[in-house]
């Protein structure tokens, strides 16, 4: 019997494919993936799964019926390619590490970049799991505060990486310890160091984070990292992604622990290259579709609103930046496209291809387009979008910028090879 060899983005996640609909199918593609990237070390946690997977695959997509003998027999010699474009190489491995609120894999990138081995992603948004798959080969697990994905989390991984999302404590009148955090999306990563013990964790989460409810939510996160978990945690560090290599003025709040008997007592976040970009680096070098020029309605709009705020001695409004300039944060929402507006005099055809109120604007203005944003935050042009734009920008807005993560963990990873060389 010939067996397919190729796992198709259509055939995961098209109309083909029904189980996505399904909690059982969502579990069972991650598990599937997962299985042909691990290591024999990991492949029983995700076997039966990814059998049943397989099985239901075959007999939906292909009207094949499998015996879970012969489907089994499939999967255990992993009969898929695996022609993602980040797909791991074999071997070279020199640590282990997990991906939690994956998004489209920043952290990913930067850590395979470093030698490591991610061994388990969870993601819960359909459309950031269709960009991690096509780029990395691999179906995260969905909502990690649920025991059915926790489970699939392996032993012995070194290293947990989380961009978690921050939310409000509840801890009036109480110590602010790790049952304090119940509810939040920090307790179950929280959980999962407690359940797992890594050697280190590498958290990355909003500016904001420091003062948020007059700093007592970091405090708190830092009292159960540092107390309840036993980790030793530098003092948190506000990092810019414009300080390393990507002409982006984005501040994030880097959280680092080490397990308190690995005897590391010190770590230095890393220093500032010294390196200027500015946003022609990432410009687009071919001209760009008209669809990403403002109608000259939605212009005046933006022109209006800002003038507003101007004559209320506010800052707010629309930005354009020039080619020698750094952007703003990309973020989610159109404030973060209006506030990264470039000039490209380059449009020639000024035909509209999308309903636009009002013609395009003749003065050149026009947003960033996906790929721009995506190299604003460090990923390469080989990283595939395989999403609408909408879904696009609001990936690569919530994505980490992926070189001061990867200058952050090459110093974390460092740390523990000299500790690997001391025992």
């Amino acid at each position: 019997m010939e067996l397919e060899r190729k796992f198709e983005i259509d055939d995961v996640f098209g109309k083909k494919m029904k189980l996505n609909e399904a909690e059982n199918g969502a579990i069972g593609k991650a598990a599937f993936t997962h299985y042909l990237q691990s290591n024999d070390l990991d492949k029983q946690l995700f076997k039966n799964e990814a059998v049943k997977f397989y099985k239901e695959y075959s007999e939906i997509v292909h009207g094949e019926k499998f015996s879970w003998e012969v489907a089994e027999e499939a999967v255990q010699y992993s009969l898929f390619g695996n022609e993602a474009t980040f797909a791991e190489p074999e071997g070279n491995t020199q640590f282990r590490f997990i991906d939690l609120f994956a998004g489209i894999g920043g952290f990913r990138l930067a850590m395979q970049s470093l030698g490591g081995k991610c061994v388990f992603s969870s993601e819960w948004d359909e459309q950031a799991k269709k960009t991690y798959f096509a780029n990395f080969g691999e179906v995260p697990f969905g909502d990690i505060t649920k025991e059915e994905t926790k489970q699939f989390i392996p032993d012995g991984f070194e290293v947990l990486c989380a961009g978690f999302p921050c939310q409000a404590f509840s801890i009036a009148g109480r110590r602010g310890g790790f049952e304090d955090t119940r509810g939040t999306l920090f307790f179950d990563v929280a959980e999962i160091i407690k359940r797992k013990k890594p050697k280190a964790f590498f958290l990355e989460n909003v500016k904001g984070l420091r003062n948020h409810d007059k700093g007592r939510t970091l405090a708190t996160i830092l009292n159960v990292l540092r107390q309840d978990l036993g980790y030793y945690v530098p003092e948190p560090q506000i990092m810019n992604a414009r300080d390393f290599g990507v002409p982006q003025n984005r501040e994030r709040i880097f959280i680092v622990g080490f397990r308190s008997d690995l005897g590391i007592d010190h770590f230095e976040y890393p220093e500032p290259l010294d390196k200027v970009v500015a946003f022609e680096d990432v410009k687009e070098v071919e001209p760009v579709s008209v669809k990403y020029f403002l109608s000259t309605q939605y212009l005046k709009t933006l022109k209006e609103h800002k003038n507003r705020h101007l004559s209320k001695g506010n800052g707010f409004g629309y930005e354009i930046i020039p080619d020698d300039g750094t952007a703003n944060a990309v973020v989610c929402g159109g404030m973060g496209r209006e506030r990264n507006l470039v000039y490209d005099d380059r449009l020639e055809d000024f035909t509209p291809v999308t309903h636009i109120k009002g013609e395009v604007n003749r003065e050149g203005i026009r947003k960033m387009t996906p790929r721009e944003w995506a190299r604003l935050q460090g990923f390469p042009d080989e990283f595939l979008i395989p999403v609408a734009d909408a879904s696009a920008y609001k990936q690569f807005g919530n994505s980490v910028a992926v070189p001061a993560i990867r200058a952050t963990a090459k110093e974390i990873i460092d740390k523990l090879l000299i500790y690997a060389n001391r025992k």
